[in-house]
Order: C-alpha cells, then structure tokens, then sequence
C-alpha cells in the first residue's frame, strides 16, 4: 500500500455549497518512513528533481523479507502535461533506504532490482519464503510500470513452484485492476535460498489519461460530454490532482460540474 508523504492537501467538494471547502491530511508517517522520505528528497535535490511525488510503500512482505530497508516511490506527473524527468530517472522510481544509516539506493529498472534481492533479499529456505518473494517482487516491479493511474493486485493464490534439494521457482503474476488492461508476470528462481534469476513476463496497457476531460464536462455536444464523464469515471481516484488543478481555473459552472464529477468518482471508491 501507498502513503502519500508529508500533508496533501485536497479541496473536496460538499454537495450542498460549492463555496465550502475542507483541508485533508494524510495520517502521520512513521517515524523511520518520514527519515526515509527526507533522504530521498535531498538525494532528488541533487538531481534537481525533488519535484516529485513521493510515497512509501508498507506492504508487510517488504518489511519481512528486507528488514534493514524502507521503500519510497518518486514519482513525476506525466499527464495531462508531462513533468520534466531528472537524467537517470523515469515516471516513477523506486528508492531503497537504509534503516541504519538512511543510505539512499536507486533502483533504476529490473536487472538492478534483481541485483538488489540477490544482495539483501533475506535466505528463501522453503517453499513460503520463496513465494513471499515473489509477492514482494510483484509489489515493487510494478512500479517500474507506473505512470500514477494503474493498480495492480498480487494473485498469490495462483502462484506455482518447483523445487527439490537446492533449487526453488516461483511463478505468478499481478493483474491490472484500473488504469488500463493486462498483467505483469515474474519468475524467480532460487539455489540454496538465494536468488540467482529474474524474469518478467506479461504485457501492460494504459487505459485513458487527462488530456482535456474536464473542460469538456459543460460541452454543447452530449456525446462529448459523455465520453469526457466516461474517461474520467474510468481513471477514478488517481484523477483527483488533475480534477482540482482545473477547477482551481474554472468558471462557477465548470467547478460545479467537477464537483459533480468528483462526487460521482469518490461513490466508486477507486
């Protein structure tokens, strides 16, 4: 799961006032998270990129199967206009941090992942463990591919495994729930608890993404008003930031229909 750092502040919309409006914060970080994120952002700084969006990861199975690290995803908009990326970075990264020392490790793609559960990923001595990691490969690899809309959701029921005396494979897949369509696949494979190959499989494609949907809300034409209410219904949550930065420029009308739409987004949930 993904916690946003540090206060997000929302403008939510209140059915009966459109001139109401509440400040949200996120729940407090704990304490080693918010160090963790305060790396991260001066290790961006360097790279003149701390403009991004930072957010931890706290899925159980990091914790269990790397305890010496917490995980921080940088992430920078793309959509509906695309945030200039730092050299060396993409949409969205992965940072290892240290617990000890708060020692800042970029992992920039998949064969530095795989370099990573190789050096610190703890011993996969039976079958459990093995899938653990696969759960927690899936957890991270995923971010690889994101652009902010995704979701994926581990199948750890339909994981499969071989193994005998020294060798051990795991195979399994996250599935994409909202933001488009496919699944990400993986097999790992182990020898006497270490890991000694990755590989992914699968294929990901992205569904709609903010281009001009909200202005398109009030469009004379129904069928353009449709197809906008449509795309943004299908984005969903992640669409929030897009949302309130074109209301923050929109007429009463417009705001009052992206209230709406808001409303409407936050009834499904997701």
């Amino acid at each position: 799961m993904l916690h946003r750092v540090g206060c997000l502040i929302v403008v939510l919309a209140v059915s009966l006032s459109a001139s109401a409006r509440v400040c949200a914060q996120d729940p407090p970080l704990p304490e080693e998270a918010q160090k963790a994120a305060t790396a991260v952002k001066v290790a961006l700084q360097k790279r003149k990129g701390d403009h991004a969006q930072l957010l931890y990861k706290d899925e159980s199975v990091l914790k269990k199967l790397f305890p010496e690290h917490q995980f921080i995803i940088a992430r920078y908009r793309q959509f509906p206009v695309a945030r200039l990326l730092p050299e060396g970075l993409r949409p969205s990264n992965i940072f290892a941090v240290t617990k000890k020392d708060q020692e800042v490790k970029l992992v920039p793609d998949l064969k530095a992942l795989e370099t990573f559960f190789k050096n610190n990923q703890v011993a996969a001595g039976n079958d459990e463990t093995a899938r653990a990691g696969l759960t927690a490969w899936l957890t991270l690899a995923q971010e690889l591919h994101q652009d902010g809309f995704f979701k994926f959701e581990v199948l750890e029921k339909d994981f499969g495994s071989e193994s005998n005396d020294k060798l051990r494979s795991v195979r399994g897949r996250a599935l994409v729930t909202a933001g488009g369509k496919g699944e990400l696949g993986a097999i790992l494979s182990y020898e006497d608890g270490k890991l000694t190959k990755a590989s992914e499989t699968g294929k990901i494609m992205p569904g709609p993404r903010p281009i001009c949907q909200a202005t398109k809300l009030l469009d004379r034409d129904p069928i353009v008003r449709k197809m906008a209410e449509q795309d943004l219904l299908f984005m969903g949550l992640p669409a929030r930031d897009y949302l309130f930065e074109q209301r923050a420029t929109a007429s009463p009308e417009l705001r009052t229909a992206i209230d709406r739409m808001w409303r409407k987004i936050r009834a499904n949930g997701w």
